[in-house]
């Protein structure tokens, strides 16, 4: 069985749900900046720009979860646990309104998990609303 690099608390799980209902597809980048950017931000899908400078950890509830290369290198023996808590980040994530906001709690891999982790995804370079291939 392999593990995921990326999981979701059940509180997590309802606030994507009914972020979807509010705003359709939607997305997760955790850029490892200071501050509220070290915290993962929920996008509608496309709406962020991913590139080479990304990873793709998998996906949460359907969502595509990124991080920054150079932060996922910090961050690659551990498993994401994606959270919410109540409180007002100043970002520009969807959840920001509603008066929570995502963040990530995380555990060692154990030696084990380390030999089975789920592989990254591929980071698709192709954006909505552009021609294709820009």
């Amino acid at each position: 069985m392999q593990i995921p690099r990326i999981v979701t608390t059940t509180a997590a799980n309802d606030l994507i749900a009914r972020l979807k209902e509010m705003h359709g597809p939607l997305m997760f980048h955790q850029s490892g900046g200071c501050c509220d950017g070290s915290q993962p931000m929920c996008f509608n899908d496309g709406e962020f720009r991913v590139g080479g400078s990304d990873v793709c950890l998998g996906e949460v509830e359907g969502c595509r979860f990124y991080m920054s290369a150079d932060q996922f290198e910090y961050w690659k023996h551990t498993q994401l646990i994606l959270n919410v808590t109540p409180g007002r980040g100043s970002s520009f994530s969807l959840e920001i309104p509603l008066g929570v906001r995502f963040f990530i709690e995380s555990r060692l891999f154990t030696d084990e998990e380390l030999e089975n982790l789920q592989p990254l995804l591929q980071v698709e370079t192709v954006y909505r609303n552009s021609p294709a291939g820009s």
